[in-house]
């Protein structure tokens, strides 16, 4: 296993991994930020949890994955670092994609997306998208069709000013049209996560892991 790419965390499995865990954080802030939520999604330590930082160091602070421009298109240069650098961390943990979850929260959540879906990566069991999007920047693609029924879990606030609920709505029907069966939630909060959503995902990981499909929506 190699982990020299990023600055990040291991959470150990409590026995032999059955899988893993891998959350990004998002704009300015660190490694440390998802560390938590480990335990939260994966009470029982059945997996190997990681938390990679990003690489880059941007205003105002903290860790970043790539510049934001415009909400929903990243600066294609920043990104491609920011996107390199964590596919060949991933790629150095020699992780079997069949047994991971891949997640994060805004800038982390689009670079969940953006790894478990782009053009050529391996496909994770599944991925928990919280408060962002899927990426529009070149020269990254999203792959034009996924498994029947793989699963996506997204939530997302009504009331978030930073990364517009319509956000969510595209990353939804989008992954539909794809063959995704998402688990979509939404509430009426800014751009945070709602620990309503977060109870229910430990079931979503085992059902996601198991290969089982589960119900379409959430709450």
């Amino acid at each position: 296993m190699s982990t020299q790419t990023l600055p990040h965390r291991i959470r150990p499995a409590a026995g032999e991994p059955e899988g893993a865990l891998i959350l990004m954080h998002g704009r300015g802030t660190s490694e440390n930020d998802l560390f938590g939520l480990l335990d939260v999604l994966d009470p029982a330590r059945r997996l190997l949890g990681v938390t990679p930082g990003g690489p880059l160091h941007l205003p105002p602070g903290g860790r970043h994955w790539y510049m934001v421009p415009r909400v929903g298109y990243p600066d294609p240069d920043t990104f491609a670092q920011g996107y390199g650098a964590l596919t060949a961390f991933l790629d150095g943990l020699d992780l079997d994609w069949d047994r991971t979850i891949l997640g994060g929260f805004s800038q982390g959540s689009v670079m969940a997306f953006a790894t478990g879906l782009g053009e050529g990566r391996p496909l994770p069991a599944g991925i928990v998208g919280l408060s962002g999007f899927i990426p529009t920047v070149e020269p990254w693609r999203m792959r034009d069709e996924l498994p029947a029924g793989y699963p996506v879990a997204i939530g997302h606030g009504t009331l978030d000013p930073v990364i517009s609920i319509d956000f969510a709505h595209t990353a939804r029907d989008r992954l539909e049209a794809a063959g995704a069966d998402v688990t979509y939630y939404e509430s009426e909060i800014p751009h945070t996560i709602d620990p309503r959503f977060l109870g229910t995902l430990p079931e979503w990981i085992d059902r996601a892991l198991s290969g089982s499909r589960g119900p379409a929506s959430a709450g």
